[in-house]
């Protein structure tokens, strides 16, 4: 901890502004220099003393407390205590800076307070930080600022206090509760969508027949057993492979909402990945560009999620040309099974959705796939829009032409019977959910 350098208060500028009066007058009369003088130098000899007498670094302790694994994209809070270690009679009057990463967001992280003269229990800051991507960071030192008595002068100090943190995709969204609306946001009504969570082609159990039920349902032999009618209850069949795909191109370096598409990609790709585990069936993930990044084959379990979630916070888009045959090469000479496959991908380049075209459909009608993309409404918003000056026209002009090449692609990747999900950036974990939902509802796989 270093012992300090003094640091006027707002009060101490304020003096020497007062004594440019006098200077003023100077003009007038010489006494008024004299005056202004003797003012400047009696308010630095304050200052001195305030700062002399300011309290030292050992009179606070002062720590950090942070989650080590933040999330992206979302507020996390970082709280600093600080606790009095001095046995003075005054209140000590404290100015704190911290240092967050340089590329978070963040708010309250300068504050002030006061801590009492007899040495109480710590007292907590909270400030709250917004990372924008997935990877490593680390928090700076805590800069202190202790005000002398006389209000002049502070001490400045700088207490040691790096830390190193992960980031890792949105975990805040893979409670139970940010699923449910998740999966809500999207349906018609939530009974709808309970409804179509109950459906399927596993059968489950037997139950008592209600008004309203499928007649086709009945289970004729239970019931003449049982003396009443019964039917068969179903649901979505387990142990299914999804194989969730990741282009980390250079397509997917662009930004929506001030936050890369991959990052917004791979949240969505872990929640989906939470909900398929959940429901039992079995996850694997590739991320590529134009090599493969890295892979896990299809598994369940809480700990394939963290594998997962590890192998993920890391990956970054590169400025690179995807390479899909080759990913889908790697991808399905080890996947025999008949796979729900989503690609997180863009749709908006014409030589790179020929390619994916192309892929993508010779997995028809062995394999499901499901292409995800980001709505960026700007685009759309440019495309749609009046133009005012001629920059305007030349931008409507270049979004109108890539809202077409999508639509394009789009069409023909739903002829072949593949699916397509298109959603902006805040309703896009909740469409690709609903999406799964809706394939194991509906036994399409």
């Amino acid at each position: 901890m270093s012992a300090g350098r003094p640091v006027p208060t707002g009060l101490a500028v304020a003096l020497l502004a007062a004594g440019l009066l006098p200077a003023a007058l100077a003009v007038a009369s010489p006494a008024f220099g004299w005056l202004a003088l003797a003012t400047d130098v009696a308010v630095l000899a304050l200052c001195a003393v305030d700062f002399l007498r300011a309290p030292r670094a050992q009179s606070v302790r002062v720590w950090r407390r942070v989650e080590p694994v933040l999330s992206s994209g979302t507020r996390n809070a970082v709280h600093v205590a600080l606790e009095r270690q001095d046995t003075g009679t005054a209140p000590l009057h404290v100015e704190v800076r911290d240092e967050p990463p340089e590329d978070m967001a963040s708010s309250g992280h300068r504050q002030s307070l006061t801590l009492p003269a007899a040495r109480t229990t710590p007292q907590e800051l909270t400030y709250f930080v917004t990372p924008p991507s997935r990877g490593d960071a680390r928090f700076g030192d805590v800069h202190l600022r202790l005000r002398g008595p006389l209000g002049l002068c502070a001490r400045q100090v700088r207490v040691p206090a790096t830390m190193d943190v992960k980031v890792y995709p949105d975990l805040t969204a893979l409670t139970r509760e940010a699923l449910a609306l998740a999966r809500a946001s999207d349906a018609p009504s939530a009974r709808t969508q309970r409804r179509r969570a109950s459906e399927g082609r596993e059968f489950e159990s037997l139950r008592e027949y209600r008004p309203g039920d499928d007649y086709r349902h009945i289970d004729w032999k239970a019931s003449a057993r049982h003396a009443h009618t019964l039917v068969r209850t179903w649901q979505p069949e387990q142990h299914q492979p999804v194989l969730l795909l990741l282009d980390c191109g250079r397509h997917m370096a662009g930004r929506i909402q001030e936050r890369r598409k991959l990052d917004h990609a791979v949240d969505a790709a872990l929640r989906l990945a939470r909900v398929g585990l959940e429901a039992g069936d079995v996850v694997g993930v590739l991320a590529f560009a134009s090599g493969v990044r890295a892979y896990l084959p299809p598994r369940k379990g809480r700990e394939h999620l963290r594998l997962i979630t590890e192998s993920l916070y890391r990956t970054e888009a590169a400025l690179e040309e995807s390479d899909y045959g080759r990913a889908f090469d790697f991808a399905f000479a080890r996947q025999t099974r008949r796979a729900l496959v989503v690609l997180f991908t863009d749709l908006v380049d014409p030589d790179a959705s020929a390619s994916l075209l192309t892929r993508t459909l010779a997995l028809r009608p062995r394999h499901l796939p499901v292409v995800a993309s980001l709505l960026d409404e700007d685009v759309q918003a440019a495309a749609h829009g009046v133009p005012v000056q001629t920059q305007d026209a030349y931008a409507r002009q270049a979004a109108v032409r890539l809202e077409t090449e999508y639509r394009r692609t789009a069409t023909t990747l739903r002829d072949a019977g593949a699916l397509v999900i298109r959603a902006p950036a805040r309703g896009f974990g909740a469409a690709t959910l609903n999406a799964y939902l809706d394939v194991k509802a509906r036994g399409l796989l």
